[in-house]
């Protein structure tokens, strides 16, 4: 589990495609590594990734296909910035919301503008995972827990401060730009109880052939 809260931004220095997974190498610019394992994890842009090997400036990580396919990793070149989190320990402040790094999907940067010291984005989500943003709520984007300020249909506005563009790969974020987005988990959860019963298989009842033959009535 992560927070949201970035520690550092990172770039990609390297890029081996095997067959439809990919493994990176990030260099880790100032995230601190000494307490990092062989198969931690680290939340990359908002994806979390397992730690394969350790280098004097970073880490090595496998991407899977299925995670490839759902990211802006598919996309991703050498030299490009993330975001990169720890994952949380029992002593770390919960500065954002939890954030589980698995990404539910892309967003599309619409329009970035200014507004005093801070920028605001509006951002299209795709239309399956619109209905889990909500105004006022959290969202996690490039692994950045921000809050949603306004939503309109599957387009939604953000409020990025001077604090958080300075520690983030946002600063470099333009309109026609893609990013990672997972949604509030609390939100799929209480859909997903909302549903009940109701998604369950249904079983079959009454009789048939086959409870017949089972029960020593047919011959």
């Amino acid at each position: 589990m992560f927070t949201g809260i970035i520690e550092a931004v990172g770039h990609i220095s390297k890029i081996v495609r095997q067959s439809n997974d990919i493994r990176l190498t990030i260099s880790s610019g100032k995230l601190d590594l000494t307490d990092v394992q062989l198969g931690d994890s680290i939340a990359t842009n908002g994806v979390c990734l397992t730690v394969v090997q350790k280098n004097s400036d970073g880490y090595v990580a496998d991407v899977s296909a299925e995670t490839v396919a759902l990211t802006g990793f598919a996309h991703y070149k050498v030299g490009q910035k993330v975001n990169l989190e720890k994952a949380v320990t029992a002593t770390t402040r919960l500065g954002g919301h939890l954030v589980s790094g698995h990404v539910d999907g892309i967003a599309k940067i619409e329009l970035r503008e200014l507004r005093g010291k801070a920028i605001e984005f509006w951002l299209s989500a795709p239309k399956e995972l619109a209905h889990y943003i909500a105004h006022k709520g959290s969202i996690t984007i490039d692994g950045i827990s921000l809050t949603v300020n306004e939503v309109n249909g599957c387009k939604f506005r953000l409020t990025i401060v001077p604090h958080t563009l300075d520690e983030t790969n946002l600063v470099d974020a333009q309109v026609g730009g893609m990013v990672n987005i997972e949604v509030d988990l609390v939100a799929r959860y209480l859909e997903r109880l909302m549903l009940g019963k109701k998604d369950e298989p249904k079983t079959q009842t009454g009789l048939t052939i086959e409870s017949l033959a089972k029960a020593g009535f047919m011959r």
